[in-house]
This record gives structure tokens, sequence and C-alpha cells, in this order.
């Protein structure tokens, strides 16, 4: 049985457009289905699956974005790529449609080369299961400046194969990074494996990367076990001159000689690095290789330390609990107002990795289900950051025992608990929740994706939380 054809829905009321659009898909052997409205276009996505959608911006019954935003609130199961066709030069409605879910744009008169490679995209986007609806990990949940901005880098990056160097203080997530990019690409569904340079002898390194030979048995090494896949340098830095020298030829060449039987081994992987010390200045005093440096560090990512995402510790913190809490001990235990604001005033050297210990450690040593700062046994003095902080005031944070840190930092608890007002603390953290939800939605004109975004949260994740709030309506 011959194998299925891709099928495209064109939404367009211009049956000039229509006709050249549907040819050129013909032609790279892709069918098309037509709908000239958005009641129509609606009406066949819930009747048919398709591999993606190209939609004009304006239709006799609406625009465009309603069916971006239409194909966003379907079942991840059924999520697919779209496109819009815009007018001529008008930007900002192409980043409109960006901003709600769109992967890509084309502006009238539609140019072939460019529509063909807006399709060869979509059905590339189409392949794997990085296109279904999936949430960043709890770590990089929030809606501070920097990890919105990290996010939307990393959703970016992650739509290219190019090689990325991310760079980042210890702790700052730059593994975790390095996961996303891979699950979130097409190589999604193929191996991801880190490798720890900082941390594996130099005499096993070269095995560990090229594998080797015994007289009984033969060790397939990393680059050959991540061939499809994905391969992450941890500590790139760290590397030794002679590996460098190899892993370049490597990449240069797309594969190595196996050292033990001669044969040619072919390679298809994405190297993606990290490392807490600058590259740029390893260069400069002769301990990495320039050569390999412009390999790979094609993008560069850079993690934001925990410091500049003080808004985002109260739902960390939450987070980590409820992850590092055992379920024997009874209720997951809660963070105080005291103890978030002592988290946000302190200075986190070792970022997430450092506040996921104290609280696990206080979680271990507490003997109420309520932490509060002193359960948290934070120094007195925040150590040197491993990497210097950007010289901007507004990342320099307030002393430990300061009353007004919250309010400077912006948190989002208003008041104090109350039982003259709220009968429960859940009634009490609902009623913050509700606020900030709906504060969200008026500033977004109820735009349920914007507003999702805007919280730092999934779509999926607003939808649920507008359903427990009865808000649904």
């Amino acid at each position: 049985m011959a194998d299925r054809h891709p099928i495209a829905l064109v939404v367009d009321d211009e049956p000039d457009i229509c006709n050249l659009i549907s040819m050129t898909l013909q032609r790279m052997d892709v069918r098309a289905d037509i709908a000239m409205s958005v009641a129509e276009a609606n009406r066949r996505l819930a009747e048919k699956r398709y591999d993606f959608c190209l939609t004009d911006m304006r239709l006799p019954d609406g625009d465009g974005l309603q069916i971006v935003e239409a194909i966003q609130e379907l079942p991840a199961d059924r999520m697919l790529p779209v496109a819009v066709i815009t007018a001529h030069g008008n930007m900002d409605t192409a980043i409109a449609a960006l901003k709600l879910g769109a992967f890509d744009f084309v502006s009238k008169p539609v140019n072939l080369e460019r529509l063909r490679n807006l399709v060869h995209l979509a059905l590339r986007l189409n392949e794997g299961r990085f296109l279904e609806s999936q949430e960043f990990p709890p770590l990089f949940q929030g809606q501070s400046e920097a990890i919105r901005t990290l996010r939307a880098r990393i959703e970016k990056i992650a739509r290219s194969d190019a090689p990325v160097h991310i760079v980042g203080e210890a702790g700052s997530g730059k593994e975790l990074a390095a996961r996303c990019i891979h699950d979130q690409g097409p190589r999604g569904n193929r191996a991801f494996f880190p490798v720890h340079c900082a941390t594996i002898p130099s005499a096993q390194l070269e095995e560990t990367l090229f594998g080797g030979s015994t007289s009984s048995e033969k060790s397939l090494g990393l680059l050959q076990a991540a061939n499809g896949g994905t391969l992450y340098f941890d500590e790139v830095s760290e590397l030794p001159q002679d590996i460098q020298v190899r892993l370049l030829k490597a990449i240069e060449e797309k594969g190595f000689q196996d050292a033990a039987t001669g044969e040619n081994i072919k390679l298809d992987i994405r190297i993606l690095t990290g490392s807490r010390k600058s590259l740029a200045d390893e260069v400069r005093i002769g301990k990495f290789r320039s050569d390999l440096y412009y390999r790979i560090n094609v993008i560069q990512l850079e993690m934001p330390p925990l410091r500049q995402r003080r808004e985002d510790i109260p739902l960390l913190a939450r987070n980590l609990l409820r992850h590092i809490s055992n379920p024997s001990r009874g209720a997951t235990p809660k963070a105080s107002q005291e103890a978030i604001v002592a988290l946000q005033t302190y200075g986190f050297p070792g970022n997430l990795r450092e506040l996921e210990n104290i609280l696990e450690r206080a979680v271990t040593l507490g003997e109420s289900s309520t932490l509060y700062a002193r359960d948290l046994l934070l120094p007195e003095t925040s150590p040197t950051p491993s990497v210097q902080e950007p010289e901007n005031p507004t990342l320099r944070y307030a002393p430990l025992h300061s009353p007004s840190a919250m309010e400077d930092q912006g948190a989002n608890y208003p008041g104090q608990f109350d039982a003259s007002d709220f009968e429960t603390l859940d009634d009490f953290l609902q009623s913050i929740e509700r606020e900030a939800i709906e504060s969200a939605l008026n500033e977004t004109g109820w735009n349920r994706t914007a507003a999702a975004e805007k919280l730092g949260i999934s779509f999926r994740s607003l939808r649920y939380r507008l359903k427990k709030l009865n808000m649904d309506e």
C-alpha cells in the first residue's frame, strides 16, 4: 500500500491564490483542501486530520488569527503546524500570528520558492512528536522577563539543526535547556546523550566518545550511539586538546574511522554544548581550539541566573516542594510568605540546583508542613557567583532581613491570610490565583492563548485552572 500523501488545509477567499497554492502543493505531492471562510475552516478541521494549515489573514467572516487560535486549542493528538498569508509589509500582523502559535508566514504576492520552503518546514515539523503540545519543565516555568525570553529562544532554536552553545552559571539549567531543545526539535524521538566532560577521566574520554574494543568485545561510543539524535557536551571547555582535534574532524567530515575495525562510521547528530567558562577566553589563552569553537558556537544561548528570576521563585518553590515531598508524610509542604521573602532576597550562587537543595534540606529537617525562613538555613551573606554578574543595578538583591523586599521585587502575594476574610488557606490562595488570571485576561482582551503566555503557563494549564475556579464560562 502506498504511503499516504500529506494533506494541507488552505484557507483563502481568493480563487487565484487558492489555485496557485494548490498547484504548487500538488507538485510537491501534497493534497490541498480549500476553505473560504473561518466557519468552513473550523468545520474541516473538525472533520479531518491535516498535516498543516496555511491561512490568509483577511477572510469574509473573520481573520486568520481566529484559525491560528482554534488550532492551538485542538487536542494534542490533533495538533498541526499553521502558517499565515499576510499583506505585503504587514509585519505587525505576522508577529501577532507568530505569538499566537503560527510557525511562519508568507507575504503577498506569494513567492513560490518561499512557499515551497515553508511547506518543507511544515512537513518536517509534523514528522516528530515534538510538535505535540508540550509544557516546559517546572524549573523553566514562570513569568519573569528572563525566563520568557529563554523559552522563546529555545522554541526558535529547536526548529533548526544548528549547533548551539549554552552558557551560564553552575546550576542554572544548561543541561535541562539542551534537553528541551532536543525534545522540541525534529530529533525529539531519537536518543539524547549527555557527556560530562569535567567528570570523565581523560584516559577514558576518547573511548567514551568514539568507542573501543578488547579481545572479547567491542564497546559502542556515544557518538555512534547518539546517531540520529543529539549529543550534549557539558563543560565542553574541559575537553583535552587531542579529543578536541578528533571531535572537530568528526564534525567536519560527519563521521569518523573506527580505530579497531577501520570502518568509516557515518554520523547524523546534532551537537549541543554547555560551559560555565567563556570559550572565547579559553581560545585566547590557548586552552580551546578556535576552529572547534567556531564549529560549535553557531548559536549561543545564555541561561539567566536565578537572581534575575526573583518573581518566579514562589512558583518554582511550589513545583519543587511537590517534587521532593514524600507522600507517606502527608500533605505537600508549603513555603510561608516569610520563607518566600527570604528566598527572593538571597543571591543563589548555585542557582536552580541550590534552590532545590535548600528546599530538600528544609523538608527533611523540618517538623512542620509549613516552611519558615528559619527552616531554610540560608547563609547570612551570599557567596560570589561563579560568573561575574552584569553591571545592572536592578539585579542587585536586597538584604536578607529586609521586610519590604518582597514589595520591592514585585511579588504576587497581596496582603496576609486573615481568617476573618477567608475560611481556609486554600480559599485565600485561590483568590490570589483568580485575581492573577483575571488580570491577565483583562490585559489581553480575554485572549486565552495570550493570557497563558503572560502568566508563564501552557494553554492547557490555564484551561484547567479556569475550570477549577469556575471561570471557564
